[in-house]
């Protein structure tokens, strides 16, 4: 299927979309579980007196012992009528959670329900460290410390506002990119979402995210930002396993010197507009696309579509949260229906 006709396409169902927001979701079931990790040993410290409650008697803990560490949070949503061909796996960016699938920061529906809605099985994750994932000592077992951003960051730096300096605790005043599809009058319950990040992580949370491939799939992963690098390692490690790949705004890619293990796997790269205003994202997304053009070399399928040019302007690198993130879920069923992968 062309560019043209997976844009036309998507634009005939926006408005469909639109109106059947509010329908109930109706399911078969739901659920969690945590996988991956592992058990650690630490010693040689000492023993503290705690007192938890204000007033309470304190407790002696000994800090020394084993620990279950750096295991993944995953929520599960299966639909009553399943119309996917595969589960469909959610996976977030840097610094975030699974609430980033949820509902928008201002109360629109976000694309984990939207996929609900069109009867994919959907598993939604917090990564390793992230949300109810939970944490580990520091820096005994997580190396280095954890990274905090300032409220002013994301706006800056995710093409929401227009460079350094954007950015204005009043709304009225904040320099957004020109037609931006980020709804600013959500940019504060955004910014509420974000969590700690560590730098040091990847080969724990790479570890997690195969360990819910190796119990959930055959799947399809669907992932933003920071997981780039996740979901496309996970995919060479697992590639019998994986049935497509849809990258949104990858921060990084795969191993290049292993891109014939994803010839199989029809991948589907997204990029948002403003791209060429930033200083980071031309090269980050000339990786991507070079990874892309690695993928075609070696025999395999891969889809870039930046969305200025199939005439969808004005997304942030939080797709999924921009006013038209529906409008963008939609050629996202359409790519994935277009690859047989989604009944109609």
């Amino acid at each position: 299927m062309s560019r043209l006709a997976i844009m036309l396409t998507a634009l005939a169902l926006i408005s469909a979309e639109a109106a059947r927001a509010e329908e109930p979701i109706h399911l078969r079931d739901m659920g969690s579980f945590h996988v991956g990790g592992r058990l650690v040993e630490i010693s040689g410290k000492p023993v503290k007196e705690v007192t938890f409650t204000a007033g309470g008697v304190p407790a002696k803990i000994d800090p020394n012992g084993t620990y279950q560490v750096e295991q993944m949070y995953v929520q599960y949503f299966l639909p009553e009528t399943e119309k996917g061909a595969y589960p469909l796996l959610l996976w977030h960016g840097g610094g975030l959670t699974g609430v980033t699938y949820e509902t928008t920061p201002d109360g629109r529906q976000g694309w984990l329900n939207y996929f609900l809605r069109k009867g994919w099985s959907v598993y939604n994750s917090d990564a390793v460290e992230r949300g109810r994932a939970g944490w580990a000592q520091y820096p005994d077992i997580f190396k280095g410390e954890p990274v905090f951003l300032t409220v002013a960051n994301p706006f800056e730096r995710f093409r929401i506002g227009d460079g350094p300096g954007s950015y204005d605790p009043d709304p009225a005043k904040r320099r957004l990119m020109p037609e931006s599809q980020f709804p600013n009058e959500g940019y504060d319950n955004f910014v509420k979402q974000n969590v700690p990040r560590w730098t040091t992580t990847d080969d724990a949370t790479i570890a997690a995210y195969i360990a819910e491939v190796d119990r959930v799939c055959p799947c399809i992963l669907l992932f933003h930002s920071q997981a780039g690098t996740f979901g496309f390692k996970v995919a060479q490690a697992r590639p019998d396993k994986v049935k497509a790949l849809i990258a949104i705004e990858p921060a990084g890619v795969g191993d290049p010197t292993k891109v014939d293990l994803l010839k199989s796997i029809p991948t589907l790269f997204v990029y948002g507009d403003y791209i060429d205003r930033d200083s980071r994202w031309p090269k980050i997304r000339a990786t991507g696309v070079a990874f892309a053009d690695a993928i075609k070399a070696a025999g395999g399928s891969a889809d870039v579509v930046d969305l200025p040019k199939i005439g969808i302007s004005g997304n942030s690198h939080m797709i999924m949260m921009d006013k038209n993130n529906l409008q963008v879920a939609g050629l996202i069923q359409t790519w994935l229906a277009g690859k047989g992968l989604a009944k109609p």
